[in-house]
């Protein structure tokens, strides 16, 4: 296959994929309210009024239809197609009933296991990330995975919690993920990931607001976060794990730095509350940077341009030869910067209010207004 053929083919899965996910958010919206697929303002929810949850079936049905009989998904899509099917499930069931924590974490790692024992995509060498030739997993390499798919999982549903934002940072990682795997010659996972960025483009242009669109139209719902957490998980696995085009598993974590490193604080800061990992509060970093009087459109643009660019650098600091031990340890010192610097709220606030493009003045009221319902 010429590079020009492979080219086009690129376009035409990312095209066909953008196309089919639209077409499927045009038919699936108007059902919503029938489907019960719908997110009603309550509690911490405040979107103005209800709202359709239709987009992560419709991202699911645009690569479906993207994917059947091209050449794109090849060895793996069945049990590719298995796992999400049962987060999908869960993920709906959870839209319409708002279901347990333990069982949708239940329902992740039986997906995760699908991903292992049916597709055989797992870690199974760290080595590489710690500066070592080699260091095999063996029997750990299962529950590692799983648990980092879970994590994964999580960590995206978690930052779903402003318009726009967790489908940008993936659509984001997609496109790290596909400049890494060109780099390294994996033209497969780079055309898949033109596949997935056609969809997720699709969704955002429903999702993410607008001068003409003050909110979003729709959301993805935990069945499209859940989803796209398997995604990010399934193809990094398979970039960092294979032998004959390898990508260092120390990349895997810079694709997705905000919400990996703000999942981690916040669980941590909650468990040492003694309140449960996944007790809900406004301590995200969106919800911070929107406290702050950051907008909405501005929240997604700096944390993804702050995510490109630890991708850049990162990739640069690969290229250069920058030691993987050291980009590993940059990551885990930057979290624990953060858990540190966020530990007082009111800290971070003033940190975010630098951001928001109000006066000082304004800046000052804002700060008065929140001791004022504080008391």
């Amino acid at each position: 296959m010429t590079l020009d053929l492979v080219a086009r083919l690129d376009w035409l899965s990312a095209l066909a994929a953008f196309a089919a996910t639209t077409l499927a958010l045009w038919l699936l919206t108007p059902l919503a309210p029938k489907l019960r697929l719908v997110d009603h303002p309550r509690g911490r929810k405040n979107h103005p009024i209800p709202t359709p949850v239709t987009g992560g079936l419709a991202m699911i049905a645009g690569v479906l239809v993207a994917a059947v009989g091209s050449p794109v998904m090849g060895d793996g899509f069945w049990g590719f197609a298995a796992a999400a099917a049962v987060l999908i499930g869960i993920g709906v069931l959870d839209d319409i009933y708002d279901v347990r924590w333990y069982w949708r974490i239940l329902s992740q790692v039986v997906a995760a296991l699908i991903m292992v024992y049916a597709s055989g995509v797992r870690v199974a060498q760290l080595g590489p990330a710690l500066g070592l030739d080699s260091m095999a997993l063996g029997a750990l390499s299962v529950p590692f995975t799983v648990f980092a798919t879970v994590g994964l999982i999580n960590a995206i549903n978690m930052v779903d919690g402003v318009d726009g934002l967790a489908g940008a940072l993936v659509w984001c990682a997609l496109l790290m993920l596909g400049a890494a795997a060109l780099y390294a010659g994996n033209d497969l996972i780079a055309e898949r990931m033109m596949m997935l960025m056609g969809a997720v483009a699709a969704f955002l242009m429903f999702n993410m607001r607008a001068p003409w669109r003050p909110r979003a139209r729709l959301f993805m719902g935990n069945s499209g976060s859940a989803f796209l957490g398997l995604v990010v998980a399934w193809f990094s696995f398979r970039l960092t794990q294979n032998a004959g085009h390898p990508v260092n598993p120390v990349l895997a974590l810079w694709l997705l730095p905000v919400p990996v490193m703000d999942t981690l604080v916040v669980m941590a800061r909650r468990i040492r509350m003694r309140k449960s990992p996944f007790h809900p509060d406004r301590n995200h970093i969106h919800h911070l940077m929107i406290d702050a009087g950051v907008s909405v459109g501005r929240t997604v643009l700096l944390l993804c341009l702050f995510t490109l660019g630890c991708g850049f650098l990162v990739g640069q600091g690969m290229r250069a030869d920058v030691p993987n031990p050291v980009l590993l340890a940059v990551f885990g010192v930057m979290a624990l910067a953060w858990y540190g610097f966020s530990e007082e709220r009111e800290r971070a606030l003033r940190l975010f209010a630098r951001l928001s493009g109000e006066s000082a003045s304004q800046r000052a009221e804002r700060a008065r207004a929140r001791l004022a319902s504080s008391e």
